[in-house]
């Protein structure tokens, strides 16, 4: 089965980042993901509108945020100004999930639920329907380049049998540790959507990792 690919661009070498954009753009990958982070909810700063708008102009395919902040309500209107198509909230940090969703598809972006390694999918039973994406986070959220936590291939699973059941158009996004070792088993568990960022970056020729990554691993 196919799967997309978002390029995490947390991993980007910032000192050259239109190079960067330019070689997603050039590449087989699907989207550009960008994680947004305020050094509360997790323990990292990352970037901020700025440069969420920088990569907006350049970028030939969606940007895919991920919010791993506070009162992340405060801000969505500002990123769909910023040019995000895909946006994520976690579960944790919002009161009011179900209202935040509806703003996001009111706006016309698609509505995503990110979940915290520890968060069990159970909890998205009564609001699946509201989501167009489900993120399951196999790390730790805050730094990239951290270890794939294996158990989440059972949360794949178990998150796709209550898709079939609730919302069988929602798809699956799965980020963290994202590699060549892992990707194939992680898409047979069920997954849709694989972010990527360090094993894609580290050898420094990105368009190639890319190109790679997907042949080997993203086609059937």
């Amino acid at each position: 089965m196919n799967a997309l690919l978002s390029v995490s661009m947390l991993s980007a070498d910032f000192g050259r980042l239109a190079q960067d954009v330019q070689a997603v753009n050039q590449s087989p990958a699907d989207w550009f993901h960008l994680d947004i982070m305020d050094g509360v909810f997790v323990p990292n700063i990352s970037y901020g509108f700025p440069v969420v708008a920088s990569i907006a102009k350049q970028a030939r395919k969606p940007l895919d945020a991920h919010l791993m902040i506070v009162d992340p309500d405060r801000y969505i209107e500002r990123f769909r100004d910023a040019g995000v198509a895909y946006l994520s909230l976690h579960y944790e940090a919002c009161t009011h999930l179900h209202r935040s969703l509806q703003h996001i598809r009111k706006l016309g972006m698609k509505a995503g639920i990110a979940l915290n390694p520890h968060t069990p999918v159970a909890c998205l039973e009564d609001i699946l329907e509201e989501a167009d994406f489900v993120l399951l986070m196999s790390v730790n959220p805050g730094f990239g380049g951290q270890k794939f936590i294996p158990h989440t291939l059972h949360k794949v699973s178990r998150l796709k049998e209550l898709i079939l059941k609730k919302n069988p158009s929602c798809l699956i996004e799965v980020d963290g540790g994202i590699d060549a070792d892992n990707a194939t088993s992680v898409i047979q568990a069920g997954a849709d959507i694989l972010v990527a960022g360090h094993a894609l970056f580290k050898d420094g020729n990105l368009e190639a990792s890319i190109q790679a990554f997907t042949h080997n691993t993203l086609l059937p």
